[in-house]
């Protein structure tokens, strides 16, 4: 390592040996702030991935065990990464449960760069059978942990509200052919966490619905008109407020989308944006304050709450009126 400065003594020029001094020390200082942003990222998600409970799912014992095996490794998330030939943000959502599940092609590579013999290849089958991906589990974890869930639905009507005859529609229609023989047991769970609003001194939720959403018939004229009653009996709840997005409200940033902020007893919030196929929960602040800003935004667009169950009912009584009224 001393080479150069050999090369400087015997006889090369002051000038020079000052600016390759200053050459290396300005790369030092920056490997040096590399490296403590490294390990205060590095700190941040260990921490945040030790939280995770292994005895609470499969998942959760696939992800420990996965930051535990990389770490016996001596390997970041991004090292791991580039081994797996994946990117680092997807080790994340693995060890932190916050994407989609792990592929058998992508638990076998971690077994050979691990060295964990066929470890999360037997894990992955049972993973692969668990009722809910990963990011649906912590989702319902928040959820259930919540003080307060402010919510945007642009599809259908929220979970925590819908009635059974309603979930079981959309949840034939979400599932494959394939899968239809899940639909009862996710049913069931759907309706036991509607307790969360539904019991005294229930949890505060507020709820932007699309106009889309009470417009679209879901399961029928009968089915619908069942599920709007029941909406407009849940907002006599003093925990419950209901708005409407009307049409005429115009374009929005969350167009084809569903959001949901989860306030905590800490005071932190986590939101979770959901497509028609997947969603994705977001722990970042500056990302959370985003996602507060849209849903502000939506509400602040919407109807008031007073205005909004008048057209629920106006709906409810005109394109879904009882045909045996008079």
């Amino acid at each position: 390592m001393w080479a150069w400065y050999r090369e400087v003594m015997e006889g090369t020029s002051l000038e020079w040996f000052h600016r390759v001094c200053l050459q290396r020390c300005s790369m030092q200082l920056r490997l040096l702030e590399g490296t403590a942003y490294s390990s205060c990222r590095k700190a941040r998600t260990e921490l945040m991935s030790e939280a995770i409970d292994p005895k609470s799912s499969l998942a959760a014992l696939f992800a420990d065990r996965a930051r535990r095996a990389r770490a016996r490794r001596g390997m970041t998330q991004v090292q791991s990464g580039r081994e797996l030939h994946t990117a680092g943000s997807r080790v994340n959502q693995i060890e932190r449960m916050t994407g989609s599940k792990p592929t058998l092609p992508l638990a076998r590579a971690m077994d050979q760069t691990y060295d964990t013999d066929e470890l999360f290849e037997d894990l992955w089958y049972h993973v692969d059978r668990e009722q809910y991906p990963d990011y649906v589990q912590a989702f319902m974890s928040y959820e259930a942990k919540a003080v307060d869930i402010r919510e945007f639905t642009g599809f259908v009507i929220p979970g925590l509200l819908q009635t059974r005859a309603y979930a079981r529609a959309v949840l034939h229609a979400a599932q494959l052919p394939h899968a239809k023989h899940n639909v009862e047991a996710l049913l069931a769970a759907r309706m036991s966490r509607q307790k969360l609003i539904l019991r005294p001194n229930g949890t505060k939720w507020e709820v932007v619905l699309d106009e889309a959403v009470i417009m679209r018939e879901v399961g029928g004229p009968q089915v619908m008109r069942a599920q709007l009653a029941r909406i407009l009996r849940a907002a006599e709840r003093p925990n419950i407020t209901v708005q409407v997005l009307p049409f005429n409200a115009g374009e929005h940033y969350a167009m084809g989308a569903s959001l949901t902020l989860h306030t905590l007893a800490n005071g932190n919030r986590v939101a979770y944006i959901e497509g028609s196929r997947r969603g994705q929960i977001y722990d970042d602040p500056a990302q959370v304050r985003h996602c507060t800003e849209v849903y502000d935004d939506l509400r602040a667009k919407a109807l008031p709450p007073i205005m909004s169950l008048d057209m629920i009912r106006s709906v409810l009584e005109g394109i879904y009126r009882d045909p045996r009224l008079p």
